[in-house]
């Protein structure tokens, strides 16, 4: 009697089984680490904006406009960079009542700005839900916050 040699249907179909919950567990990880980088470009390109804004007060004496669009040393452009790292899509709420998850915030006025945009991945501060955002401001902060700044806000909340 010859035995043949092979696998069975069984045992080739729990080795598929197998391969698929790995390649599953490997792409949930890739994806965590795609919003790991996300979010450390938008901290640096906001840390940046800290640098900008005291150029810009060192030839004005004023933080006035500093979030406008049309100021060459302001930082409206920093801020769109680090939006456009989360959605791909970039619009500054300057001074608006209603803002979106989208959307970042920047306000100043004569002594103080601060300036806000999206975390690409979600739940970063423990214990919130939904939404979190990376906030900078003219006093240092730079922190993660749970909820939108309030309009005409010149510093980061805590969480």
């Amino acid at each position: 009697m010859s035995k043949k040699r092979g696998f069975t249907l069984i045992e080739l179909l729990v080795v598929i089984a197998i391969i698929g919950i790995l390649s599953s567990v490997v792409l949930a990880s890739l994806n965590t680490a795609r919003a790991k980088g996300a979010d450390a470009a938008i901290k640096s390109n906001m840390a940046n904006m800290r640098a900008q804004a005291e150029v810009h007060y060192d030839g004005t004496s004023s933080y006035e406009t500093i979030c406008a669009s049309g100021t060459a040393t302001g930082i409206y452009s920093g801020v769109l960079s680090a939006l456009r790292a989360t959605s791909g899509t970039a619009t500054i709420g300057a001074d608006m009542a209603v803002q979106t998850a989208t959307n970042g915030a920047c306000h100043d006025n004569a002594t103080a700005w601060a300036a806000q945009v999206p975390l690409k991945s979600t739940n970063v501060v423990s214990g919130s839900s939904g939404e979190d955002y990376w906030c900078v401001d003219s006093t240092g902060a730079s922190r993660v916050v749970d909820a939108l700044m309030l309009v005409n806000a010149t510093a980061c909340t805590a969480s």
